[in-house]
């Protein structure tokens, strides 16, 4: 039941050697799944829940780098486990999260063995590679806050409501930027008491 929504990613056989080898685990909200320092032995597969993936910069800040959800993988941790490397990120679980953990040795394995598993590879390492454009797209060439506060009056003036109900995902689509974008964005408003972050929802604060 828990491999059933990885059947329209993945051959058949693939499926059983996933079934086989693969180790479910389960995490609390803001549960470690991964740290900096730490050699990575295994890959994850999100089956259920939002794991958050962070780097550290040269001055040591904590930088988000990309959200990850059901069916998508690390790269950063594929990366770590062929090359035998510690980890340069640290993953949290943003809400409860299932994942199958893959094991480092059958990664290039399968890489030669299931095309499925090629694409599913190649495919994660683009998206993860997009949205880390669209984040320094968006950082380096628009003023983004203001069309994130404009965007959030408009709603609140449509609604008449001062709690806006939308998901990160949501803004960010809208807005055509990225979700790590706009999670960052949010948390320096609220930081400074303009806005109010709840889950899928945001209340607007008179100082907005």
């Amino acid at each position: 039941m828990v491999l059933e929504n990885l059947k329209n990613i993945f051959e058949p056989a693939l499926i059983e050697e996933i079934g086989q080898y693969g180790v479910l685990q389960n995490f609390k909200e803001g549960d470690l799944i991964m740290d900096y320092g730490k050699y990575i032995r295994m890959m994850p597969i999100i089956i259920k829940g939002t794991v958050k993936v962070y780097r550290l910069d040269e001055n040591g800040n904590e930088i988000l780098l990309y959200y990850l959800s059901s069916n998508e993988s690390c790269s950063m941790a594929y990366s770590c486990c062929v090359e035998a490397k510690k980890s340069e990120v640290k993953a949290i679980a943003e809400d409860e999260v299932e994942l199958i953990a893959i094991p480092h040795e059958k990664l290039d394995e399968w890489l030669c063995t299931y095309p499925g598993w090629k694409n599913y590879i190649m495919r994660s390492f683009n998206e993860r590679f997009i949205e880390l454009l669209k984040s320094i797209e968006s950082i380096a060439f628009h003023k983004l806050d203001d069309r994130l506060i404009a965007y959030l009056k408009e709603k609140q003036r449509l609604s008449g409501s001062s709690v806006i109900k939308a998901s990160h995902y949501m803004i960010a689509d809208e807005l055509a930027t990225s979700r790590v974008v706009i999670s960052r964005l949010l948390k320096q408003l609220e930081n400074s008491k303009r806005i109010i972050l709840y889950r899928n929802e945001i209340k607007l604060l008179p100082s907005l």
